[in-house]
C-alpha cells in the first residue's frame, strides 16, 4: 500500500522542471546526464513529498493535485504522511546507491546541498512562514520573497547545483549557476501565484 501511495503521486505527471534543470546543469559543465540522473530523480521525489505534505488538511488542505484527488484523499492522511516520509528517505538512498562515475566527495557534497535546501534554511523555513502568513491581508514584499525563495526556489536551486556538482563543475561555475537558479525559482513561483488568482483549476 505504501509503495502504491508513493507511486500515485510521484508518477502523477507534472512538468519535471527540477529534474530537467539538474540534467541540463550537469551537461552544461561537461558532465554526462547519467551522472546526474539519480539526483534528478531524487529531487523529483522530494518535490513530490513536499506536495503530498502541502496538500494535507493541516497545511493547505487541498483536495486535488494535477487534476486528480490528492494523496490523502485516496490513501488517508496517515498513509499520505508516511508516503511523503518514504519518498524523502528513498531520495537520499537513491543518490548514494545509484550515482556512478562521480567522485565520492562530489556525491557527498550533493547530498549535503540537497539536505540543506529542504531543511530549516530552505523548504521548511518557507513553509513555516507561508503557514504563518495565510489569511493575512498585509504580507510585506520581503516576507513574500522569503517564502518564495525558501519554499520554491531553494529546491529548484539545489536541482541545478546538484547537476553542476555531479557533472564536475568548478566552484565558480557552480555559484554562477546557483544565482541563475535562484532567480528562475523566484520567477517560477511568482508566475504560479498569478495563475492561482487568474485561472480556474481546469
Amino acid at each position: 500500500k505504501i509503495h502504491e501511495a508513493m507511486r500515485y503521486s510521484l508518477l502523477a505527471g507534472g512538468k519535471r522542471v527540477r529534474p530537467m534543470l539538474c540534467i541540463a546543469a550537469c551537461e552544461l559543465v561537461g558532465g554526462h546526464q547519467s551522472q546526474a540522473m539519480p539526483a534528478a530523480c531524487a529531487v523529483e521525489m522530494i518535490h513530490t513529498m513536499s506536495l503530498i505534505h502541502d496538500d494535507l488538511p493541516c497545511m493547505d488542505n487541498d483536495d486535488f493535485r494535477r487534476g486528480k484527488p490528492t494523496n490523502h484523499k485516496v490513501f488517508g492522511e496517515d498513509v499520505a504522511v508516511l508516503a511523503g516520509d518514504s519518498l524523502l528517505a528513498f531520495a537520499f538512498e537513491y543518490i548514494v546507491t545509484a550515482t556512478t562515475g562521480v567522485a565520492p566527495a562530489r556525491v557527498l557534497a550533493a547530498v549535503g546541498e540537497l539536505a540543506k535546501s529542504i531543511g530549516t534554511e530552505g523548504l521548511v523555513a518557507g513553509q513555516v512562514v507561508d503557514l504563518a502568513s495565510t489569511g493575512k491581508a498585509d504580507v510585506e514584499l520581503d516576507q513574500l520573497e522569503f517564502i518564495h525563495l525558501h519554499k520554491t526556489a531553494a529546491l529548484l536551486e539545489a536541482s541545478v547545483v546538484l547537476g553542476a556538482i555531479l557533472g564536475g563543475g568548478t566552484p565558480e561555475g557552480v555559484e554562477k549557476l546557483r544565482r541563475f537558479a535562484r532567480c528562475i525559482g523566484l520567477l517560477f513561483q511568482v508566475v504560479d501565484d498569478i495563475l492561482d488568482v487568474t485561472k480556474s483549476s481546469e
